[in-house]
């Protein structure tokens, strides 16, 4: 029987074609030279997402001018083809104007997601496949496993690099072509050590931190230029809807945010509970009103074996937020796309727009994942 390569395939390295979507980053140059050295047949993707001018004054995105610059370095240096493709049009479309939008109903998005979603893992991989790769390998921080059912998503050795939150609507058949060698490294300074090892220029590049196109976090400064009159001011009202204060519109304000209300004076704190953008209302209420525990979810995508309308019931943990660790919680079908999940315990500051990704019960695996919306009620 013919031994699988490191990918996969039961071919040499040198016969196996990879396409490597490079950002730009320590990561992807890190994975696009290991695969190189291994004897891969690598092509070097990188996307350019949005404006060049912006980004070149902008340090630590990912995407940017000078990001495209020392992808196509690294690719010299190592001596494998380098491509850039224009996705600036696709980019405003599915996944600029759809953060603009939500951001003004009043919901938190996710940006990077719908990015993986629709651009990196649905444009990029069909690119990849017109250049006849056997499959496509990123960055990220997660593993791909061979299962009973086939290759299941799971969760990165380094529980503080883990990108699973992000990756969760990557679907069955996108995970059959992918494959993230950094996923089982035990920290970011393996990574390093793997950039230094290879002489890469982008050995000591810091780590993106913003959304690519939110200058230093801004969010509402993005918003107002994509969607003029978004920061209109309005009223804050308690739960009664009584008014309180003045806000300086709503797209300044997130759920569960305490400070920066300007109503101080009133005994206990306050923090924000909801916002209403057709009233330009911002609501707040007690530290209580925060608590969710039924969570209405839809555009599930589902990893688990069995069909997810196959039970009435799953018991899993799940993540709300990235930053916070997953929570045991049940899943309640409502169709093959749309679910109600019930946390154990109430977690607070639940937001609308965010991402609400299943894990199972025990172990390292992800079962997928939807968005969390207002609901029906």
């Amino acid at each position: 029987m013919t031994q699988l390569n490191s990918l996969g395939f039961a071919k040499p390295p040198r016969e196996t074609r990879v396409v490597v979507a490079m950002s730009g980053g320590v990561d992807s140059s890190v994975v696009a030279a290991q695969l190189k050295e291994e004897g891969y047949d690598v092509i070097g993707v990188t996307l350019q997402l949005y404006d060049h001018g912006a980004a070149l004054a902008k340090k630590g995105a990912c995407c940017a001018g000078q990001d495209i610059h020392d992808a196509r370095r690294v690719a010299e240096a190592m001596g494998f083809p380098h491509y850039v493709l224009d996705y600036e049009n696709v980019f405003q479309e599915a996944v600029i104007d759809e953060f603009a939008d939500a951001y003004l109903a009043g919901a938190t998005p996710v940006p990077c997601i719908r990015c993986n979603e629709r651009v990196k893992f649905k444009d990029l991989l069909e690119t990849a496949k017109d250049l006849e790769a056997d499959c496509m390998a990123t960055g990220h921080y997660i593993q791909r496993m061979m299962g009973d059912a086939g290759p299941e998503l799971h969760c990165a050795t380094d529980a503080n690099r883990d990108q699973s939150y992000f990756l969760f609507s990557t679907t069955p058949e996108q995970l059959d072509y992918l494959r993230f060698p950094l996923g089982h490294l035990p920290s970011k300074d393996e990574t390093r050590k793997l950039a230094a090892k290879y002489g890469l220029v982008v050995a000591d590049k810091p780590d993106s931190q913003d959304i690519c196109f939110v200058p230093n976090g801004n969010y509402a400064s993005v918003i107002e230029k994509l969607r003029p009159g978004a920061a209109d001011p309005g009223e804050i009202v308690d739960m009664e809807g009584n008014v309180l204060g003045q806000h300086r519109g709503v797209i300044h304000y997130t759920i569960g945010q305490r400070r920066g209300l300007g109503i101080g004076g009133l005994g206990d704190p306050l923090y924000v509970v909801k916002l209403d953008p057709d009233a330009r209302r911002v609501i707040v209420g007690p530290k209580e009103a925060l608590s969710t525990r039924i969570i209405p979810v839809r555009e599930i995508n589902w990893l688990g074996d069995e069909p997810f309308t196959a039970r009435t019931e799953w018991p899993v943990r799940v993540k709300v937020r990235s930053t916070r660790p997953p929570r045991e919680a049940v899943i309640r079908p409502i169709s093959a796309t749309e679910a109600e999940v019930e946390l154990l315990d109430p977690e607070e500051g639940v937001s609308p727009g965010q991402a609400c990704v299943f894990y199972a019960p025990e172990g390292s695996r992800i079962l997928g994942g939807g968005w969390i919306w207002r609901g029906r009620g």
